[in-house]
């Protein structure tokens, strides 16, 4: 299959050579969403703690008397049914998060995900992509020009210094290297605009 390559004013120039394997396949949505929730998870740090009975800050006086009282026994006010007591069941720093996903998987959800956005065309392909001075008006300017106004993830062959510097205070913005590609920025962003040597360059890495 074939891909459109873009200019500056968003006009079609040319056309790129494509795997069909890749860029053509069927959409499999529950595939996808193992993948993304499995990166997600494998990206927590799993350092939170609550604190039980025993750690809990608080004072070993009995509330009130045994009896007498009308109201249930109670011993300490670190105990779970208390408000600021102890957890009964507290999450520990070593738990675990990470959810194991096949590369076989991986890779097929990738071009899974880079299929759909082919084909509702919010995949757009340009030869290069470079500014001159690390400006971003210049940067903002550049997207307009080719008709992207929305949350915009580029995949550039090479990120040099100018770029990186003009997209750094645009929050919609995201420019990576294909070594940098990852599924929950490629489902999360609304278009990606990718240069005609980092669409070679993903080919071979997830083929």
């Amino acid at each position: 299959m074939e891909l459109k390559i873009i200019n500056e004013q968003g006009h079609a120039a040319s056309n790129l050579e494509v795997s069909d394997t890749f860029f053509g396949r069927e959409f499999n949505e529950p595939l996808v969403h193992q993948v993304v929730t499995s990166f997600m998870a494998n990206a927590r740090s799993g350092n939170r703690q609550q604190k039980d009975r025993r750690t809990v800050r608080h004072s070993t006086k009995k509330p009130w008397r045994q009896k007498g009282t009308g109201r249930a026994r109670s011993g300490m006010t670190s105990s779970p049914i208390w408000r600021g007591g102890g957890r009964a069941f507290p999450n520990g720093p070593d738990e675990n998060f990470t959810q194991k996903v096949n590369r076989k998987m991986y890779r097929a959800g990738m071009a899974s995900i880079f299929s759909k956005l082919v084909s509702e065309n919010l995949l757009s392909v340009i030869d290069t992509f470079v500014l001159d001075i690390p400006k971003t008006k210049m940067l903002v300017e550049k997207l307009k020009g080719m008709g992207i106004v929305n949350r915009v993830m580029i995949i550039t062959d090479n990120l040099d210094d100018n770029l990186w510097m003009a997209s750094r205070n645009l929050p919609n913005v995201l420019i990576v290297e294909p070594r940098h590609v990852d599924p929950v920025n490629l489902v999360r962003f609304d278009q990606v605009l990718m240069t005609s040597a980092a669409v070679k360059m993903v080919e071979e890495m997830f083929l």
